[in-house]
């Protein structure tokens, strides 16, 4: 592999199915938490994770992240454990792709080219330099609260997904984290086999490029073809899926960004906005597998997180300008869709607990 292709996305919020969702929700069942405190204010019901071609926004799988931080934040290697229970056939004709592949290193090559068919909030970029392959592991745009948790769960994941493709594990050269290092180190040193450097000014993992050229052992050349051509058929499809709420997320956004002040347009004004009548909209949501309520509320979500986080507003002035009447109902909103109060939030991102 001469070349090492970009990544496909550039930020987390790409839409996905619900295997990650469901995942968690089993871990968090074999320690205790029910799977209705892990949907609270997510949106999502068993049946829908149950549902193989189920599609949801990233949104509502970090809803369920934050209420799995919640509920097992406590646990010194959340992220890690939860890694490792990410293999190849949680990614279904994605991870069969890759196990397809002539090499490890072309098995890397496709993985980034259609990285919106993962599961990841943390974006890897990958580089050549001399004598090492380094993966780049960017978190900037993952919310503070819960990036440790993230950035150790999508890493690991990568990882195993490296060693499920060999049949072994994958011995990296360094790894290292921006974060402080955790008082026992010793299940990064299980997991990746030697120990990470913490504090360093970014996260990234390298490997030996001869490791690259690794054939891998369930390669073939036909089957290869035919996830290539359901995986493009699957992007497609997705894309044009959101095409709809996207327009739909692009009227509901105030015109000032977050300090816009205007109560937000009803369906039937959407409608309008975008020519069609107030069913058709309701239908054409309903097919990409969302609705008015829940556009609303992502977009509601994201402007008061932003402006909990990065302005001085007061709660009762965060819920004027999202269009609330009074704070009470934002506050239980907020604390439907985050499952914390937007006071709590704020101390939370500007104190992370899990970071």
């Amino acid at each position: 592999m001469s070349t090492v292709p970009e990544a496909g996305i550039k930020d987390w919020d790409f839409p996905r199915g619900v295997a990650s969702v469901a995942l968690m929700v089993g871990f968090a069942a074999e320690h205790g938490v029910a799977a209705g405190r892990m949907l609270q204010g997510s949106g999502l019901t068993e049946k829908v994770l149950a549902d193989p071609d189920a599609q949801i926004d990233a949104h509502t799988e970090l809803a369920v992240i934050r209420n799995l931080v919640r509920e097992l934040g406590d646990r010194p290697s959340l992220g890690l454990e939860l890694g490792r229970r990410y293999r190849i056939t949680t990614f279904g004709i994605f991870g069969f792709a890759c196990v397809s592949s002539p090499t490890l290193g072309e098995a890397i090559a496709f993985a980034l080219r259609y990285l919106e068919l993962s599961f990841t909030f943390c974006i890897p970029v990958a580089r050549w330099q001399p004598g090492e392959f380094v993966a780049r592991i960017h978190d900037e745009r993952v919310p503070a609260d819960v990036r440790r948790f993230l950035v150790e769960r999508d890493v690991t994941a990568m990882h195993q997904m490296l060693c499920d493709l060999l049949g072994h594990r994958v011995e990296l050269v360094r790894a290292e984290f921006d974060f402080p290092a955790p008082d026992d180190t010793a299940p990064y040193l299980e997991i990746y086999g030697l120990l990470p450097s913490f504090d360093r000014p970014h996260n990234l993992f390298t490997m030996d490029p001869a490791v690259l050229e690794r054939p891998l052992p369930q390669a073939n050349e036909h089957t290869l073809a035919m996830c290539l051509a359901q995986c493009r058929e699957l992007v497609s499809r997705r894309r044009a899926r959101t095409g709809i709420a996207a327009d739909v997320r692009e009227l509901l956004v105030p015109r000032g960004g977050a300090d816009g002040f205007a109560a937000p347009p009803g369906i039937d004004s959407v409608a309008r906005d975008l020519n069609m009548s107030t069913r058709t909209l309701r239908r054409h949501l309903d097919t990409a597998g969302t609705s008015y309520r829940q556009l609303l509320d992502e977009v509601r979500r994201a402007l008061a997180e932003e402006m909990l986080t990065a302005t001085p507003l007061s709660v009762s002035d965060v819920a004027i300008r999202l269009g609330y009447a009074e704070a009470s109902t934002f506050i239980h909103a907020f604390k439907r869709w985050t499952g914390t109060t937007p006071s709590a939030y704020r101390r939370g991102a500007l104190s992370p607990a899990v970071r």
